[in-house]
């Protein structure tokens, strides 16, 4: 056996190093991600709670970021002209982080199927106590074809390293959300530029907003959003004209339903159905 030379060792001395540095580096990144926040002032509402539509932000921020720390955040995707789709979310919350007060958003990979995959996430406060849950689907797009991508042939063997069914996400899956039928539109409003996310759609996050705003301040001050859920049937753009349709259908638990164009004909396309109850 001829022995190495100098140039050599220091070769495989290098590669072993590097390779040594890509298996800490993979064994560092861990199947959840976790984000620390904080309730400031200006991110709460007349409540002093946090504001819905920013505890909505922050989850989707903590789904990208654990996300792109593996290689399929939004940045890698659109590299390969692909883009993420938010199908449905639900969030449930026993009691909203408070003003000044700390919070942290864990998420984890739940199951992949063919053309969607199931992302959960836990909001906690410093001392561990729970705060709710978020369930959310997610699809993946061709940004040139709007098509759906088959997620177990592209990624899914990226995604199998860090999926985590063993995880407990404590809450009731997504509702079957049925159309709204013999209804009035309560609202109407027109998608304008701060509606807008980074693909130029109506925001996922600005949905719930707005149909928050079918409630009063005084039933608001009463009550508590205990859960929330919203299935995104289609997108909605830039000058479209949304109308907001609403019925309780029990003390407390209010179907919603979005359409564009329903001045047209009086009946418009679905763009998005939702359920909120209140406590």
């Amino acid at each position: 056996m001829t022995q190495a030379t100098g140039k050599q060792a220091d070769t495989r001395r290098t590669d072993i190093k590097t390779t040594q540095q890509q298996t800490n580096k993979k064994q560092m990144i861990t199947k959840t991600e976790t984000l620390d926040y904080r309730a400031d002032a200006f991110n709460t509402d007349f409540k002093r709670e946090l504001a819905y539509e920013v505890l909505g932000r922050n989850l989707l921020n903590c789904a990208e970021y654990h996300a792109s720390r593996r290689g399929f955040g939004f940045g890698e995707l659109y590299k390969a002209g692909h883009s993420w789709v938010l199908s449905r979310m639900t969030i449930e919350m026993s009691h909203m982080p408070q003003i000044y007060n700390n919070y942290h958003i864990t998420t984890w990979i739940e199951s992949i199927y063919r053309m969607f995959t199931n992302r959960n996430f836990c909001i906690t406060t410093d001392d561990g106590q729970v705060c709710g849950y978020a369930r959310s689907v997610w699809a993946m797009i061709d940004n040139n074809t709007r098509q759906p991508l088959d997620l177990k042939s592209a990624y899914g063997e990226q995604f199998q390293l860090f999926m985590a069914p063993e995880i407990e996400c404590n809450m009731e899956g997504h509702s079957r959300l049925r159309p709204l039928t013999d209804v009035e539109p309560l609202m109407t409003i027109e998608a304008k530029y701060s509606d807008l996310d980074c693909n130029g759609h109506f925001n996922s996050i600005k949905y719930i907003s707005h149909m928050l705003d079918l409630f009063s301040c005084d039933y608001h001050t009463d009550h508590h959003i205990h859960r929330a859920e919203i299935a995104y049937v289609a997108e909605a753009y830039y000058g479209d004209q949304l109308s907001f349709f609403m019925k309780e259908i029990e003390d407390g638990h209010f179907n919603i339903e979005i359409r564009k164009h329903y001045e047209r004909d009086g009946k418009g396309e679905t763009i998005a159905r939702a359920l909120i109850i209140f406590d």
